[in-house]
């Protein structure tokens, strides 16, 4: 497997002897060369940029700490990988497992309005994975998954419902092609352990995601072909035009909100949930496109008449299936004020002002429009 260079083999190796005795700045840039990465990586086994943001932290103290374990340092990209995963192991083994609405509870009748927001830590977040530089491609010749293939909700929807052992071979397998034995020693485990693991693995993925990636889906698209449906979409959205919204929709499309529980399947269900929610006309709305865990985004700005200004609203990711829009995951930031009768309809939820601004700010997206 192809390891990130930081620099020649005897310099990395003095940088080494420099951290094992104490250089931090040493030990910075020994693992800054890998820090990306590794950031995926744990984002991969937890599905929160959150906690995988607090499970480097912790690994790299660990990796810090435990040096002297590490001799050489043409073996340190796969001691960090290591680390970082037994590190994503304990933390997995001390909360709940997180999900999209979809495998949380079943549809709902678009009626009964949102309901009250989930708001502890059991969604997947969305992933900025052009921001944090994950590469186009394979991590190598032996990985089957691609990098950005491997961070689309699907993908990592499909990782969580993995016991936490058969998640961390997969990755570790599959994404990033470490062999079976590197796989087996990250995991203090047998090779015969590590490829029954895959096998039953690769089952419970394939069977749950579509046949096409996202990838496959953009290129198959291309930049033209993408700019249509993203700004078809804005101006749908924008205008309430519920027809136009739905005629670009597939058949079975899904349409979820987290942190709220409720999700609509099918157009039937998509075109009274727009009616009654987001195009009832309680909104004005504007739009600009994004992207975000190896796909199509929109941020969705909502009206405020006390700023007088666009602010955040919610991180529409769109899920497509050729030119059709097998699923849109709204990620709501927050919710405003309205009259007394959409309030009924959507009440307004207090959410986490911090996690309205980092969510836009790691898709790209600034923070009001005027």
């Amino acid at each position: 497997m192809s390891s990130t260079s930081t620099g020649s083999t005897a310099q990395g190796q003095e940088l080494l002897e420099a951290a094992r005795s104490g250089d931090e700045d040493a030990f910075a840039r020994l693992v800054d060369p890998h820090r990306g990465e590794l950031h995926a990586h744990c984002y991969r086994m937890l599905g929160s940029m959150h906690d995988a943001e607090d499970a480097l932290q912790d690994a790299l103290l660990r990796a810090w700490k435990g040096l002297s374990g590490l001799e050489k340092q043409s073996a340190l990209r796969a001691w960090l990988y290591k680390i970082c995963t037994n590190t994503c192991l304990d933390a997995i083994a001390k909360r709940p497992k997180r999900v999209l609405p979809v495998d949380y509870g079943p549809s709902t009748d678009p009626h009964d309005g949102p309901g009250e927001p989930v708001v502890e830590s059991v969604w997947i977040e969305p992933y900025p994975d052009e921001q944090l530089a994950v590469e186009d491609g394979y991590a190598s010749p032996e990985a089957s998954y691609e990098q950005r293939e491997a961070v689309e909700l699907a993908f990592i929807a499909a990782l969580q419902l993995l016991p936490a052992n058969q998640r961390a071979a997969l990755i570790l397998r599959e994404v990033l092609g470490f062999s079976a034995q590197e796989v087996a020693d990250s995991l203090d485990t047998s090779v015969a352990s590590i490829n029954s693991a895959l096998q039953r693995a690769r089952k419970t993925v394939d069977e749950k995601l579509p046949e096409q990636s996202q990838q496959e889906t953009l290129r198959t698209l291309g930049d033209d072909g993408l700019r249509d449906v993203v700004e078809g979409y804005m101006t749908a959205m924008k205008s309430g035009n519920v027809d136009a919204v739905v005629s670009m929709l597939a058949d079975d499309a899904v349409w979820s909100m987290p942190p709220a529980t409720v999700w609509y399947r099918g157009t039937e269900e998509i075109i009274e949930f727009l009616k009654v929610g987001p195009l009832s006309g309680d909104w004005r709305w504007s739009h600009i496109p994004a992207h975000s865990s190896g796909q199509a985004a929109v941020g969705s700005y909502h009206w405020d008449p006390e700023s007088e200004t666009y602010l955040p609203f919610a991180l529409d990711m769109l899920t497509l299936e050729g030119p059709k829009i097998k699923a849109i995951t709204s990620f709501i930031v927050r919710t405003t004020d309205v009259d007394a009768e959409a309030s009924r309809r959507w009440p307004e939820h207090p959410l986490d002002e911090e996690m309205a601004h980092t969510v836009f700010e790691r898709a790209g997206l600034p923070a009001s429009l005027d």
